[in-house]
């Protein structure tokens, strides 16, 4: 899609093309099981179509999510707001799914640690191999933390809300300053975005963890599980 056709694009446009990402699946794919057609979920995405309450019912369910969450009704709401699943399991997520569930880009958290005590705020990110690219501003204080090649953790997660479980990522490891120029300019171009937060973060910082983890909780009877607990 051109930058002139995003523009035009609705905030329910913009969210059902998102979900629809997430999830792998073709436009094809949500018309079929909404029960419409290619062409009207491509109106939905990227013009500014009224759909009625019961398609949208049917849209959400097609796309996993709920009708609240398509709206934008929870946007401002804390995630997790629900009860815990009957019977719920933790259940510990090797490497390589780790850097799966990561993709190759996405929103997590960073966590350092200042004189004032640890610190964490969220951080889009790139995976470059077996690294995570992250880029901050030149005086902030992961660029600090870089420096001087500190250790930092990096968190990402994903629930399913209607269901109850989800999956958490845990990096740790050491962060340092991409200062070669020309090695900074090729790594920023395999960057899916610049910082959400705004300009002037050109510092290149890489995330080389030597510790990867991961969990998952899950509910029995939920998608991707069985319908038995563990006994």
């Amino acid at each position: 899609m051109n930058s002139a056709a995003r523009h035009r694009m609705s905030d329910l446009g913009r969210r059902v093309e998102a979900r629809r990402s997430r999830l792998g699946l073709s436009r094809e794919e949500v018309a079929a099981r909404a029960g419409s057609t290619p062409g009207y979920i491509a109106l939905v995405e990227e013009q500014l179509p009224t759909p009625g309450i019961e398609f949208l019912i049917r849209l959400a369910d097609a796309l996993d999510t709920t009708l609240q969450d398509l709206t934008g009704y929870t946007a401002d709401l804390a995630p997790g707001r629900g009860r815990a699943g009957y019977h719920a399991r933790t259940d510990e997520i090797g490497e390589q799914e780790c850097w799966s569930l990561l993709d190759d880009h996405g929103v997590g958290r960073v966590a350092v640690t200042s004189g004032d005590g640890p610190q964490i705020f969220p951080m889009n990110y790139q995976v470059v191999g077996s690294e995570l690219l992250l880029m901050t501003g030149d005086d902030s204080l992961l660029a600090r933390a870089a420096a001087s090649g500190a250790v930092i953790a990096f968190e990402q997660d994903q629930m399913d809300e209607a269901f109850s479980q989800g999956w958490s990522v845990l990096l740790v490891g050491p962060v340092r300053t991409v200062s070669n120029r020309v090695t900074a300019g090729a790594l920023k171009q395999t960057a899916y975005s610049m910082p959400w937060a705004g300009t002037e973060r050109d510092t290149v910082v890489v995330l080389s963890p030597h510790r990867v983890t991961g969990r998952r909780v899950s509910v029995p009877g939920a998608p991707g599980t069985s319908s038995e607990p563990d006994s």
